[in-house]
């Protein structure tokens, strides 16, 4: 529905003569002249087909309908005001989109959003959680956690943790000695999408040399979480990143029975070279970097 109001210029003429009661401090406070707000409020008050003022010398006096439109447009303007202000005090939002595996960012960075979240407030960060790397391109990603070798051309790369692979289980099925591991499934986690195999106990059994283990059999998680979980719930035993099962270990929910432990390749905060000095990416580094149990 259209609304049906006068000149907002005048309006505001009014408004300002109506609090100042005088055409001469309203004129100094719009930057016009005493007489262009002398015309305003006389057009105004043809277009109402009412008397706003009374004017004495040196002084206008409000009518009752006058004093009615002064105290409407005073709340609104105020609210305008209010707002308009407002909008220009918060900080341009922000996204930026970190990718990382699925395990590291459930197990490591979520419970640490709310440091972000803090100190960065204008700041939405989106998860992209794939064992795949992606283009850190500023629509897949803007910046990722991988594990490699920590050379990636154009990127810049700061190590966050090592990635020391150890075998696991409940403290339930009450595991001492590496020569009872044959009697129990072992836990596999293999990923397809992955860069680089993890390790799996092919390669931990080239060191341990168990006799009779057979490293095929057992549960496959395609997921990290899922194959901590298995172990947790005492399924079996399983061969996890250290850094990942910490809070576990810690709490006493999953022990590391036996040796050995195998180290695999580390993980790294990676961002492109060309954003290094992007306000928004720094801000997530230095969040990132100060994550407790980093290294």
């Amino acid at each position: 529905m259209k609304r049906q109001l006068p000149s907002l210029s005048a309006l505001r003429a009014f408004e300002a003569a109506a609090r100042h009661e005088s055409a001469k401090q309203a004129a100094q406070e719009l930057s016009v002249t005493a007489t262009a707000i002398s015309h305003q409020i006389k057009g105004l008050e043809t277009t109402l087909g009412i008397a706003l003022f009374v004017r004495r010398p040196r002084k206008l006096e409000l009518t009752p309908q006058g004093r009615e439109l002064q105290q409407v447009l005073e709340s609104a303007f105020d609210s305008i005001g209010t707002v308009v202000e407002r909008l220009k005090a918060a900080p341009p939002r922000q996204a930026a989109t970190l990718s990382t595996t699925p395990a590291v960012a459930v197990r490591w960075l979520l419970c640490w959003v709310c440091l972000l979240r803090e100190s960065h407030p204008e700041i939405d960060l989106r998860f992209h959680a794939s064992h795949e790397p992606v283009a850190l391109d500023g629509v897949t990603a803007d910046l990722a956690i991988r594990y490699g070798d920590g050379r990636w051309p154009g990127l810049v790369a700061e190590k966050l943790f090592d990635n020391t692979f150890i075998p696991t289980c409940s403290p339930l099925l009450g595991l001492t000695d590496v020569a009872q591991l044959p009697a129990h499934p072992l836990i596999h986690f293999r990923n397809n999408d992955a860069v680089s195999s993890p390790l799996e106990w092919a390669t931990w059994q080239k060191l341990a040399k168990v006799p009779d283990l057979d490293v095929t059999a057992g549960l496959v998680f395609s997921d990290e979480t899922h194959a901590i979980s298995a172990a947790v719930g005492g399924q079996g035993v399983a061969l996890m990143s250290r850094q990942l099962i910490q809070d576990e270990l810690d709490q006493g929910r999953l022990v590391q029975p036996f040796g050995p432990t195998i180290e695999g390749k580390p993980f790294y905060l990676v961002y492109p070279e060309s954003r290094a000095s992007d306000p928004t990416i720094l801000a997530i580094r230095d969040w990132v970097m100060s994550i407790p149990g980093r290294a």
